[in-house]
């Protein structure tokens, strides 16, 4: 075998400048990615916190709707149950008025032959009275 005296080749300086730059590349490279993951972090624990506060103020705005709600199905049947009792009290008031109203049809209508009958029985009770005074 024989050996060759090592000698620099003077491409060599080119390669060795190409693998610094490709060194230096990835270094930046993986700043870039390091840098880019500590901001997505920051972002991402940015978002779930708001997202917390969101979904906390959703829940509490839920839970006061079914509370309103709640208070409003309870008003809606007080209602209800104050409609039906308004309409038994207008039913009785209108048979009332029903029988007040024949009563006093009768009245008015017989008013005149009662009148008629008083005045007569008034003549009569002077007729008599006339009639015993005479007589004592």
């Amino acid at each position: 075998a024989r050996f060759t005296k090592y000698e620099k080749h003077a491409g060599g300086a080119r390669v060795l400048q190409m693998l610094e730059d490709v060194i230096a590349d990835s270094q930046n490279t993986e700043t870039e990615a390091l840098n880019s993951e500590y901001n997505a972090q920051g972002a991402y624990e940015e978002f779930m916190k708001d997202s917390n506060e969101a979904i906390t103020a959703y829940t509490e705005n839920i839970v006061n709707m079914q509370g309103a709600k709640a208070t409003a199905e309870e008003e809606h049947i007080a209602a209800k149950d104050d409609l039906k009792a308004t309409m038994r009290h207008l039913e009785e008031l209108h048979d009332t008025l029903g029988g007040l109203k024949s009563s006093c049809n009768y009245l008015l209508d017989n008013f005149s032959v009662r009148q008629e009958a008083r005045t007569a029985e008034i003549d009569a009770l002077g007729e008599a009275k006339a009639i015993l005074s005479g007589a004592k």
